[in-house]
């Protein structure tokens, strides 16, 4: 068996989510799933708690932080909705290209700077009624847009080359690999790293690190915030779990644990007061962000995360077929086996239904949670 052969074993994992039609099951989602504390206490898993996963556009909130502490809000006169867009997999609504314009206008960053090419918008709506009115593809309409005017507006004010931004060694992609890697509670050279679809680097950790980035994320933005809440010397040791969830949690050195904590606060206010700008009114994250308590972001490949303020807890959830449709499926499974965000729950089944309908509006089945959490008590 090759070395790939057995990594696609282990990417499989155990069944999550099942889809019915009729009497029969259609389909089966596997994947898995991780529930971490912001002390670093592997609480819940499901599958493998350290599989590898990339961040993809969970990663975005996260790669929000240098920007925001490094003063491109006051600087150049940014709102929260541009924070919304710098955290965003927007859909290309009019709503988000007005938002984006505007944040070109305010930083001087061009347009063409962006390192990706040009595309249509993600929403079939805005897509649609963009090609209707003649329009063309731009770079704007690029999902990840905000995040990279973002991070140009930052590479500007500290006189950083424009030109190279996207490149792994270049000043600020060094300070976020730092970012990253000293809130997973890891040694920047411990994070895995490849290429994202937008041109960026990616980083990949186990999946319960990238839970526990979250929770860290969700409880330095929570409303009791004062300095950032601090991991503890060591994780669950679980079966199933991989060795890496006993290892250590001492993260790199931070630089000022008040600041950070009141970007987070800030970052997470803005994805909760702008939630369809974040992703899109009938995207589960901004659903989820329509509760105050919730910081929630997916990623490309069928990674979701979100994390609770209050309780300092978090999920990642990994689907190893890449799709999205079962999460939301996924997510209220764990939260009631965790008996957690009952009205969270109900926020979600009222706006995306488990039924499944074909195209002339019969009903043929269904989507079902099938997942079992295994506690670590």
């Amino acid at each position: 068996m090759t070395q790939n052969e057995t990594a696609a074993e282990k990417v499989l994992g155990v069944p999550l989510v099942r889809t019915t039609r009729g009497n029969w099951v259609e389909n089966v989602h596997s994947g898995h799933a991780a529930v971490v504390s912001s002390e670093g206490e592997l609480i819940a898993h499901v599958g493998d708690a350290s599989i590898w996963t990339y961040m993809r556009s969970t990663a975005k909130p996260i790669q929000a932080l240098p920007s925001v502490l490094g003063g491109i809000v006051e600087s150049y006169g940014l709102d929260d909705a541009a924070i919304a867009l710098m955290c965003a997999s927007h859909q290309g609504t009019e709503a988000h290209i007005a938002v984006l314009e505007e944040m070109l206008k305010r930083t001087g960053v061009k347009e063409e700077q962006l390192v990706f090419g040009e595309s249509l918008p993600a929403s079939q709506n805005a897509r649609d009624e963009l090609l209707r009115r003649g329009g063309k593809p731009r770079k704007l309409y690029h999902v990840c847009a905000g995040k990279h005017i973002g991070m140009l507006a930052l590479c500007k004010l500290r006189g950083w080359p424009l030109e190279t931004y996207a490149q792994p060694e270049h000043p600020l992609q060094q300070e976020l690999l730092r970012t990253v890697a000293a809130i997973a509670g890891l040694a920047p050279q411990e994070i895995g790293s490849a290429i994202d679809g937008c041109g960026l680097p990616v980083f990949a950790m186990p999946m319960w690190r990238l839970a526990l980035v979250y929770a860290r994320f969700a409880a330095w933005g929570g409303e009791a915030t004062g300095a950032a809440a601090q991991p503890s010397a060591g994780g669950a040791s679980v079966p199933g779990a991989g060795a890496d969830a006993s290892a250590s949690l001492e993260a790199a050195p931070m630089a000022d644990s008040e600041a950070i904590a009141a970007s987070a606060k800030r970052i997470a206010a803005a994805m909760i007061n702008h939630p369809a700008l974040v992703e899109g009114p009938d995207r589960l994250a901004s659903i989820m962000l329509g509760d105050d308590n919730v910081v929630a972001k997916s990623g490309a490949q069928g990674v979701f995360a979100f994390a609770l303020r209050k309780e300092r807890v978090a999920v990642v959830i990994k689907l190893a077929d890449g799709g999205e449709s079962p999460w939301p499926e996924a997510v209220c499974a764990i939260l009631e086996q965790l008996q957690l965000g009952e009205e969270l729950i109900a926020r979600i089944s009222r706006s995306i239904s488990a039924e499944i309908r074909n195209d002339a509006g019969q009903l043929v089945g269904h989507r079902e949670s099938c997942l079992t959490l295994h506690r670590n008590s």
